[in-house]
């Protein structure tokens, strides 16, 4: 596991769009999974701005993305697909085409999931980018005493919604599920990004990437990867610097 700990937001994200760009670079075809929330945002508008200079190209990608909520329809502004949108795909040359999310409105949840998994045997994920919940959530795979492999309806935790409450008007218009990558979906891709920020995830940074492999922690699972990258800021990554005194900030 390669971590990585920084000064400012703008190089953490630049880091991380250099990784992505770096992979389609490689593979112009390649399949990247990738994650919704506040904390990829920087990580998307510097990709953008990165393949504009560089003219990377999105032409051959294929997207696919950890979860989206049941019950929104795609233009509703709180969707996956709509953030996707706004904040990436809108802004790049990717056909809409090659980019997949759940279909959070199908009439057969359990079929949806079912498509959705063979499409990702079908083009195994080349990177993943991921955030984490402050209960150490990965997609919508919530603290659990089991976790299920592959995609599935989740139930999302009172603690997941009132932390997503914050892009509603009210927290009960937040949805009560999800679909969602399950946590062998997520450890098939050949190289994960996990992306973190902010003093609230400092604890369950450290509990997840030190701490024992624990489905009560899914992203203490990504232990068991042989490889990942983690990109922290200064405030995420606080108590991995005093448990691991050979980590410092990058600051630039």
């Amino acid at each position: 596991m390669n971590i990585t700990i920084f000064e400012s937001n703008e190089a953490l994200d630049r880091q991380a769009a250099e990784l992505i760009a770096r992979t389609i670079t490689e593979r112009p075809d390649a399949v990247l999974g990738l994650a919704t929330g506040s904390t990829p945002i920087g990580v998307y508008r510097a990709l953008i701005s990165l393949s504009a200079e560089q003219r990377l190209s999105f032409a051959d990608v294929t997207t696919y993305n950890l979860d989206e909520y049941v019950g929104l329809p795609p233009a509703h502004d709180q969707s996956y697909a709509y953030y996707m949108k706004q904040h990436l795909f809108d802004h790049i040359d990717i056909p809409l085409a090659q980019t997949h999310l759940p279909d959070g409105m199908a009439q057969d949840l359990a079929a949806e999931c079912v498509r959705y998994d063979q499409m990702l045997e079908n083009q195994p994920i080349d990177l993943q980018l991921l955030g984490v919940g402050h209960n150490g959530h990965i997609g919508f795979n919530e603290p659990a005493g089991q976790l299920v492999g592959g995609t599935h309806l989740a139930e999302l935790e009172p603690a997941t919604r009132a932390a997503n409450a914050r892009f509603f008007e009210r927290e009960e218009l937040v949805p009560q599920q999800a679909i969602t990558m399950g946590v062998a979906s997520i450890l098939k891709a050949k190289h994960i990004l996990l992306v973190a920020r902010g003093a609230d995830k400092a604890e369950i940074i450290q509990q997840a990437l030190c701490g024992p492999i624990t489905t009560a922690i899914p992203a203490s699972l990504l232990q068991l990867h042989a490889n990942v990258t983690v990109l922290l800021d200064k405030d995420a990554g606080k108590d991995l610097m005093q448990h691991d005194s050979s980590l410092h900030l990058v600051h630039s």
